[in-house]
């Protein structure tokens, strides 16, 4: 079996210390100064103590991670790709494009199933987007999303290789694009072609229904535009767009890591 912990954790705390630095010296927002509003130090305890806590319970709930099932069904002959015999570059390729596309539609899932969007309202309920946020994930919105992925790799029969590289890339891109910077003007025009940008993602938690239903993707930006969720800009502009979850204006509560875990099953 295969161990990519060591892979995805130096190339995750990377990104992490380059986003963090570049935000902390070139902020795009500041934090909100409300009364009902927590601390940075709060935030980041409680979105860091939910990161720490769904690591611990992936590898509870699946020990040998995602890369090891992937080799496991391989020599098992289970899965699409598996049967078909592609060529390596072709199985990956494609591999990371399918597994890019479930993760968005898995992202628009967990806004319209009640029940997901009580995990998922954890990520949005945090009232200041920086890159702390992308890790901002309840523990069992993590398991869901390792079963949904864990049922693709099957499926399709994904190679070890491909999952590592797609886990590297979503989590990197997570950092990225929850970072609070803001491009340069020019670089965000050209980038946001491609790559879901900081702006176009800070769209998607504005505390507006018709803004947060749209930009779902974490890394490209293709889907939302192939499949109607594409939002180019908001109704406010960046620096104004109102963060959050209306029905959570009392943040202060709800950020330290005893609130954020048990906020899917407070009555709201």
């Amino acid at each position: 079996m295969i161990d990519d912990t060591f892979i995805r954790v130096g190339i995750f705390f990377t990104i992490l210390a380059t986003m963090m630095l570049i935000e902390l010296c070139f902020p795009a927002r500041q934090l909100p100064n409300k009364q009902h509003s927590p601390t940075q130090s709060t935030r980041l305890l409680g979105n860091f103590g939910l990161i720490i806590i769904s690591g611990f319970t992936s590898r509870l709930i699946l020990p040998i991670g995602l890369a090891g099932f992937a080799l496991y069904c391989a020599g098992q002959q289970w899965g699409l790709f598996n049967l078909l015999q592609l060529p390596i570059w072709l199985n990956i390729a494609l591999s990371l494009l399918l597994l890019d596309m479930l993760i968005y539609w898995q992202h628009r899932l967990f806004h319209k199933v009640p029940l997901l969007w009580k995990l998922h309202q954890v990520h949005h309920a945090d009232a200041h987007v920086d890159t702390s946020t992308g890790l901002r994930f309840h523990p069992l919105e993590i398991v869901a999303s390792i079963a949904i992925k864990g049922i693709a790799v099957f499926v399709l029969g994904v190679p070890a290789v491909a999952v590592i590289l797609f886990e590297v890339l979503l989590n990197g891109f997570a950092l990225f694009n929850h970072a609070n910077i803001r491009l340069p003007r020019k670089v965000e025009k050209v980038t946001r072609l491609i790559l879901m940008t900081q702006i176009l993602h800070r769209i998607h938690h504005s505390q507006l229904y018709k803004e947060s239903n749209c930009n779902f993707g974490f890394s490209v930006i293709w889907w939302d535009r192939l499949f109607g969720s594409y939002a180019a800009s908001a109704t406010k502009p960046d620096s104004k767009i109102d963060i959050g979850l209306a029905e959570y204006p009392d943040a202060k509560d709800n950020a330290n890591l005893w609130g954020l875990l048990m906020m899917p099953f407070k009555r709201k």
